[in-house]
């Protein structure tokens, strides 16, 4: 009985609270909704989470192992990598990082959506390479998170 309730407490939290991270100024949020192609040579990725579910969560993300920041529901990161060349892109899960590879083309921007999944103790992240138009719809809606420190 007292393991049904701890996962019963455990599958709640992720259902309620929002965790909140900085935000960006709305200028700098709206000018990186143009979706202006990238300076010369590189690639942009647009890295975003939506939706509530998961809200208190808070789950880091890194570019080629570099602390990008915290995302918390309907927050976006905008970074410009080297194109022409293969990005590794990892977030924090329940016990171990997950990472997504994607192989870039100079001059093209890519959306990446960052999401909450069920685990044994506390809730684990995903990360999936989405088409143009989806990412541009979903990041339309969000905030800019500002970059920051990665709390591992």
């Amino acid at each position: 009985m007292y393991k049904k309730l701890v996962l019963i407490g455990c599958a709640s939290f992720l259902f309620v609270g929002c965790a909140s991270v900085p935000l960006e100024t709305t200028e700098k949020s709206d000018m990186a909704k143009q979706f202006n192609p990238p300076s010369d040579g590189n690639a942009g990725l647009y890295i975003y989470r939506s939706g509530t579910f998961g809200g208190a969560l808070k789950k880091d993300v890194w570019v080629n192992g570099k602390c990008i920041g915290e995302t918390a529901p309907n927050v976006f990161f905008y970074e410009e990598v080297a194109g022409d060349k293969e990005h590794k892109l990892s977030t924090e899960s329940e016990f171990s990082p997950n990472d997504l590879v994607v192989q870039t083309d100079s001059g093209k921007n890519y959306f990446i959506q960052q999401f909450i999944k069920l685990g044994v103790f506390v809730g684990g992240a995903g990360l999936k390479l989405v088409d143009e138009e989806k990412g541009k719809s979903a990041v339309q809606k969000l905030k800019m998170a500002k970059k920051g420190e990665c709390s591992k």
